[in-house]
């Protein structure tokens, strides 16, 4: 047969497929096939339904029970998730350097003290001039603002409480005044989180080696401790004071809001130390402020916030609807809620301090407050109230890379890694339609997949118009979303195979707006999911749902990026026969990468799965079937 003949029947037979190229397919892959808004409304709604709610109790004995069972998991299974035992038991090492300074009717004494081996923090404790028997005890903790322990309006109080008669122990915070570092960013918690010990666990050991040294105090009165706090400052005591039963008085000032004001404003949302992973699971703020009846508690917001926390829009949750539990008790007037309206934004300035003084006053069992002991001339710089830290103190990513270096793991399973990623399947509900082309021989179809659990992703079907009608299908998922899959994309509709570019939730069109991303994912954590555990599930979906609806013989996954790789080498491990193939491109070769570069939560936040360093790394995943 001539040669030409045999190219035109080979022609015949299989006829040339169409060919593409990236930028022939990126106008396809640039439309928006929804807008960050829908998706935080989607979220919202996923996440509103879940949030916890506070329970039907019957009677103080009633409370009292489920407070304690309540305080029990908090502690066990959130706050010290991970830790040595012997940590979290170790007796209190402090160092005390002595007075430094006096004022009028009282002197300063400078302090620093172990939170664990090789993290020290540093206090500062205003003592009364005269000490004659037991005396109130309160412990100052800071907030977000520089410079630490030596804020104006923090010294301020201070002075005034042992001007009064108070112990006032006035301790840094992570990241703040002396212990600012970068490696100290709150975010690395996640860090920890990720090498398998809960990262709020450190924050708690902070503030509680505060009331431990009060408490042993030859001079404290036990029954008489509180504490007390701006903004971050009013989360450490709402917390400290719901979990350690030593604490006598508590007076959180703009710290904390219930998980639905959260998901309502994302303003809300705090640092990632207040949405622990797995905390919502247990119990919400309410449940913390609740767990604090009978006990002396007064509420302060400020009515303008201008940071978070507006006094009217978290006063139902946090006051109102915890109102009852006081009542058991008999304890209603023990249970206070004061709107600040001078100046009205983030503050703990004259009228909120003055609150505290009446509050403290009345509850301790002292003379009444009219006012605030002037003491302006008494203010400190930060360098005077400097005591110093030693050499090499350990960082809070520091310390998570010390937990990795510990991780001893037993042979990888499936059934550990759906309990770590919280794994729960989800199938195609809905494929919405939006919007389709099909030009120069090439056919797309553009959909939002809505799941069974309300969720959603967008994603873009792609075929040459001359390719077989079942052929193999392509998935492709980038840490960029599927806008940067172009070359991929087109690169397997040219081999004749249908693909699927996806963008599953918290990437590309799935995405909220940032910081919005991290945010939801702080609060889907604290629920006790799992954002990889979700783009798992979808993905895993997806695919069957494309071997369902385009009959694909196969499908072969491919990602771009660490975020992508995770999600696909987890997706591949807990459903093997979702997938003939994965390849990935760009991705890491171990979670160390994580702490080492470091890699941030902010741009990462699905890849901080507590545990999961712990349990797996990259090569386990790719390993397990």
């Amino acid at each position: 047969m001539p040669a030409r003949t045999l190219l035109t029947l080979l022609l015949v037979l299989f006829p040339a497929l169409a060919q593409t190229n990236p930028r022939q397919v990126q106008r396809f892959l640039d439309t928006p096939l929804t807008t960050p808004d829908v998706v935080a409304a989607e979220i919202r709604q996923y996440l509103m339904t879940r949030a916890p709610r506070l329970p039907q109790v019957s009677s103080a004995a009633d409370w009292t029970r489920r407070a304690g069972e309540l305080r029990r998991r908090m502690l066990d299974e959130v706050v010290f998730h991970g830790w040595p035992k012997e940590w979290v038991a170790a007796p209190l090492k402090v160092e005390d350097l002595g007075v430094f300074a006096t004022g009028p009717g009282y002197r300063m004494r400078k302090l620093r003290y172990e939170i664990v081996p090789g993290f020290w923090s540093a206090a500062i404790l205003y003592e009364p001039e005269r000490m004659n028997g037991k005396l109130p005890a309160v412990v100052n903790v800071n907030g977000h603002g520089q410079p630490g322990k030596a804020l104006e309006y923090k010294q301020k109080r201070c002075i005034n409480q042992a001007k009064r008669g108070i112990l006032a122990l006035n301790l840094e915070w992570i990241n703040f005044g002396e212990l600012t570092h970068k490696e100290n960013a709150h975010w690395f918690q996640a860090h920890l989180d990720l090498a398998g010990a809960s990262g709020v666990g450190l924050f708690y050991l902070a503030m509680r080696k505060g009331v431990d040294y009060l408490y042993d105090h030859p001079n404290a009165d036990r029954a008489r401790i509180g504490v007390t706090g701006l903004s971050g400052g009013g989360w450490q005591t709402i917390t400290l004071s719901a979990l350690d039963e030593r604490v006598t008085l508590s007076v959180p000032v703009a710290g904390y809001s219930t998980l639905e004001a959260r998901i309502e404003r994302t303003a809300d949302t705090g640092d990632i130390e207040q949405n622990p992973a797995d905390m919502m699971r247990v119990g919400d703020y309410s449940h913390l402020t609740a767990m604090r009846a009978p006990r002396p508690t007064l509420l302060i917001f400020n009515a303008e916030d201008d940071c978070c926390f507006r006094a009217p829009l978290v006063k139902p949750g946090v006051y109102d609807d915890v109102r009852p539990f006081f009542r058991l008790y008999g304890a209603e007037d023990r249970f206070g809620f004061h709107q600040n309206t001078d100046p009205s934004d983030h503050n703990y300035q004259l009228d909120n301090r003055i609150q505290f003084y009446k509050f403290a006053a009345k509850q301790f069992g002292m003379p009444p407050v009219d006012g605030e002991i002037p003491s302006d001339a008494e203010i400190k710089t930060p360098e005077e109230l400097n005591v110093g830290l030693p050499a090499g103190n350990l960082t809070v990513l520091g310390l998570a890379r010390e937990f990795a270096k510990r991780i001893q793991r037993q042979a990888p399973t499936q059934e550990r890694l759906r309990q770590v990623v919280r794994f729960q399947p989800v199938s195609v509900k809905h494929a919405w339609p939006v919007t389709n082309s099909n030009q120069k021989g090439l056919e797309t179809l553009a959909y939002k997949l809505e799941f069974s659990d309300g969720l959603a992703a967008t994603a873009l079907w792609l075929k040459s118009l001359s390719a077989a009608d079942a052929p193999p299908a392509t998935l492709v998922i980038d840490d960029q979303g599927k806008r940067a899959a172009s070359v991929e994309v087109s690169e397997r509709v040219n081999r004749g195979e249908q693909v699927l570019a996806l963008d599953a939730i918290f990437n590309g069109d799935a995405a909220p707006l940032k910081p919005g991303s991290s945010h939801y994912a702080q609060m889907f954590s604290a629920l006790g999911e799992r954002p990889l555990g979700i783009q798992a599930a979808q993905l895993i979906a997806a695919a069957r749902w494309l071997r369902q609806t385009r009959r694909a013989p196969s499908v072969r996954l491919v990602s771009r990026g660490i975020r992508s790789q995770v999600v696909a080498l987890t997706a591949k491990a807990l459903e093997p026969a979702a997938f003939d193939t994965v390849v990935i491109i760009d991705g890491m070769t171990s979670f160390q990468h994580l702490l080492d570069a470091p890699v941030e939560y902010q741009a990462a936040p699905d890849l901080f799965c507590r545990d999961l360093y712990r349990e797996f790394d990259i090569r386990d995943l790719a390993q397990l079937k």
